[in-house]
């Protein structure tokens, strides 16, 4: 990969395009993958805890998957929920060029793969599942964690997958900190060295629902 982060919007290092086979929701599929994307060879453990440790996807409504790489849990999404819509957000343009083409092998045309910019500001999630970039560091990671939970619906849940050895303790934490008026924040598992954190929104935050005289 070179000098390239998988954050990084523009891959300057070689596509080298790949096929691999995955598990995703139960089915067997073929995909394609390349360098300068999270995990290209294979569906990364952190991933895959996530995927082996949260319930089936609401049927309808907005779904987003944070940071998508070249796809797992929004393709795991779109083919479990095929009525709803997944927003499949990443900052590489080569990742969302993968769940493009990935999406439309599978025939799965309720994908979109859109830059975080590209959502529209009015769109709410009914969930939201990601493995996301901690490796961008803790301001960024913060940041990007503020601008998206607030959006999930009321009595909607988001589900996060970190590494315990990369700050997934202390990120709860914060998370409980930081989101103390309207939301509930656990540990929901431990599996392989990663715990998956879990943000319920239970409804309007107390400062915005003081009625006005």
């Amino acid at each position: 990969m070179g000098s390239d982060h998988y954050f990084t919007a523009a891959p300057a290092s070689p596509e080298n395009l790949r096929r691999i086979t995955v598990t995703l929701a139960g089915r067997e599929i073929e995909l394609t993958t390349a360098a300068g994307v999270f995990s290209p060879d294979h569906v990364d453990v952190g991933t895959s805890v996530l995927l082996a440790n949260t319930p089936p996807p609401p049927p309808g409504g907005h779904l987003l998957d944070l940071g998508c790489g070249w796809g797992p849990i929004s393709l795991s999404l779109a083919i479990a929920a095929p009525h709803a819509t997944v927003w499949a957000v990443d900052v590489n343009e080569r990742a969302l060029d993968l769940v493009r083409r990935n999406a439309a092998e599978l025939r799965l045309d309720n994908v979109n793969a859109v830059t975080p910019d590209d959502v529209p500001a009015d769109v709410r999630f009914r969930t939201i599942r990601s493995n996301p970039p901690i490796r961008v560091g803790k301001s960024e990671l913060h940041d990007l964690l503020e601008r998206w939970i607030p959006r999930l619906d009321e009595r909607a849940d988001g589900w996060f997958v970190v590494s315990r050895n990369l700050g997934a303790d202390s990120l709860q934490r914060w998370l409980a900190t930081t989101f103390d008026d309207g939301y509930s924040v656990y540990r929901a598992t431990t599996g392989r060295g990663f715990r998956v954190l879990k943000v319920r929104r239970h409804g309007t935050p107390r400062t915005e629902a003081i009625a006005l005289p």
